[in-house]
């Protein structure tokens, strides 16, 4: 496989994977994914074993690097359009999970206690240039 393949690009949970390796699909390209199955069976070991890897033909690579650079990394709004800082009018912007309030203190504690996926999280928006979080 090691020289039929090359590794594009990483991600940390599976759904992130399969949503870019779709795209290649779409385009013709043929993917495989590695240690997609230990991911979806325990996603806390994505860290260790460095997320799921997603792999092209060699002769593909070049055409799966365009492909996915045409994907904007930051958040778009409802319109396409990128999301603004309202801080510092950045386009840089992540969505991310934040614990800033009580119930989402208490949900993440008892997911740890209880070694499960949170089940509640509040989800904000962060500006990568200034670390801003907003609604």
């Amino acid at each position: 496989m090691e020289e039929n393949f090359k590794l594009v690009k990483s991600y940390q949970y599976s759904s992130e994977a399969k949503i870019f390796s779709s795209k290649l699909e779409s385009e013709g390209i043929r993917v495989y994914l590695r240690d997609i199955h230990i991911i979806d069976s325990n996603p806390h070991l994505s860290t260790a074993v460095g997320g799921v890897k997603l792999f092209v033909e060699s002769k593909d690579f070049e055409k799966a690097q365009k492909s996915l650079s045409e994907i904007s990394p930051y958040s778009l709004d409802e319109n396409n359009e990128p999301i603004k800082c309202p801080k510092c009018k950045a386009e840089a912007i992540e969505m991310t999970t934040s614990i800033k309030d009580l119930k989402t203190l208490f949900a993440f504690i008892f997911s740890l206690f209880f070694v499960l996926i949170p089940f509640y999280s509040k989800y904000r928006y962060k500006c990568n240039i200034c670390k801003f979080e907003f609604n």
